[in-house]
């Protein structure tokens, strides 16, 4: 049998507009109103910047941040994660080199949609899981000690989740289990050199699954009071201005969303259709899908950065620092998308993938699948809970950074952008 076939990656979501329990129209209209309405009260009844990261937090007892910050626990955490990239391995060799491989479910849902779902839930678990950190910890790496280049930022991260989706969406064949052992080989190969050379601060800069983890963490609960550093619970809200702003952030954010959109849009028979039309070949195939992903990346990050320095009575250095000020309003709107687009891919394939993984003798359970008018509310909500809490984190930090002459006038380009975001996405989710 051959060892590189083409394995087919499963649909990401089902249903469409007609499994939604009101007119696809209605969905519509109703969250661009839904938005303007949140717009309307927090622009005249939240006048005062509310969220601080600095704010302090519930501290849970000391015991909870003794035991998670232990040496044990951490060498159990990051050898846990290290043995499951070994199992994962292994397995992908064993397997059937077919559908039956667990490599592709691996890869792309449990590791790209399922690392989102524990980041919401339990903070930045990467950093803990990693087996790149635990591989560096292990051989007692000394690094070579030259710093990270400041300038850099999050570009190199960046650059790794425009490859990641890119072989994903844009590639001529994303479910060949040579194309992603390749692409994991080149992962570990360029993080591993990166953490030698400029110590672990690299993982924390370039590793685009910790950057991703990161990202999302900073809208969950947990996190490290400031005063006393234990692990507390607090405002979401007062999390999410914490992500650090460093070069490349908007691109970050850009590439998490205008990939995630242009998923749905690639699904649609019209782009399709065109991609047929015009190819001669795979490779041009790949080009014209390639030109498409980076078209909506481009259009995300534009749009974003225009709206974001949008605004008068700031000058020339603290327009160019707007976008990165508000990047981190887009944060609830990329984990919306990802679980409206996604949902069903992580619960079903997911089980799937488990199932494959550890060879276990159970069937899939299609919960979702079987309850579309569900699973369409589910994805409506999240989207709209998404944009109503980035609107939200939008403008308690404009009320921060914006002279108080511009405090309103200075969202309104923010706030049709997102707009535009929400009838996009819904359209593109379920129009298509």
């Amino acid at each position: 049998m051959s060892r590189d076939p083409s394995l087919a990656v499963l649909a990401h979501g089902l249903g469409g507009s007609t499994d939604l329990p009101i007119p696809f129209t209605y969905a519509l209209i109703g969250a661009a109103w839904t938005l303007t309405f949140t717009f309307a009260v927090v622009a005249f009844a939240w006048r005062k910047p509310r969220f601080d990261p600095d704010k302090p937090a519930h501290p849970l007892p000391r015991w909870v941040t003794t035991v998670i910050d232990a040496p044990v626990t951490r060498w159990a955490a990051a050898l846990a994660g290290l043995l499951f990239a070994v199992w994962v391995a292994v397995a992908s060799i064993i397997a059937p080199q077919n559908a039956d491989n667990p490599l592709p479910g691996v890869f792309y849902v449990l590791l790209w949609v399922g690392l989102v779902a524990l980041s919401l839930l339990f903070g930045p678990v990467w950093r803990a899981i990693s087996p790149i950190r635990a591989v560096h910890r292990l051989l007692g790496w000394r690094s070579l000690r030259r710093a990270y280049p400041a300038a850099l930022g999050y570009w190199p991260a960046a650059v790794a989740l425009f490859a990641f989706v890119w072989l994903e969406l844009a590639s001529p064949n994303p479910g060949s289990l040579g194309a992603i052992r390749i692409w994991l080989l080149i992962y570990l190969g360029i993080t591993l050199a990166g953490g030698l050379l400029c110590g672990p601060r690299w993982y924390g800069r370039a590793d685009p699954f910790e950057v991703y983890s990161v990202v999302v963490s900073r809208l969950s609960p947990w996190r490290r009071d400031p005063r006393s550093g234990l692990i507390a619970i607090g405002n979401p809200f007062d999390h999410l201005p914490s992500f650090p702003i460093r070069s490349g952030a908007v691109a970050v954010m850009a590439v998490l969303l205008g990939s995630t959109a242009f998923d749905s849009f690639s699904a649609m028979p019209a782009w399709r259709n065109f991609v047929d039309d015009n190819s001669t070949s795979t490779l041009t195939a790949t080009v014209i899908r390639t030109t498409g992903l980076l078209l909506f990346v481009g259009v995300v990050a534009a749009t974003f950065w225009l709206a974001a320095i949008a605004t008068g009575g700031v000058d020339r250095r603290q327009r160019r620092e707007l976008p990165g000020q508000m990047v981190h309003s887009l944060i609830p709107i990329v984990i919306g998308y990802v679980f409206a687009h996604y949902l069903t891919y992580l619960v079903e394939r997911g089980q799937q993938t488990i199932i494959l993984l550890f060879g276990l003798d159970a069937e899939v359970n299609y919960v979702l699948s079987l309850h579309p008018s569900l699973l369409a509310t589910i994805k409506v909500g999240c989207v709209l809970a998404g944009h109503v809490a980035g609107v939200i984190a939008a403008h308690d930090r404009a009320l921060r950074l914006l002279p108080k002459d511009h405090q309103l006038t200075g969202q309104l380009a923010m706030m049709l952008v997102m707009v535009g975001y929400t009838f996009t996405g819904l359209y593109l989710l379920f129009g298509g």
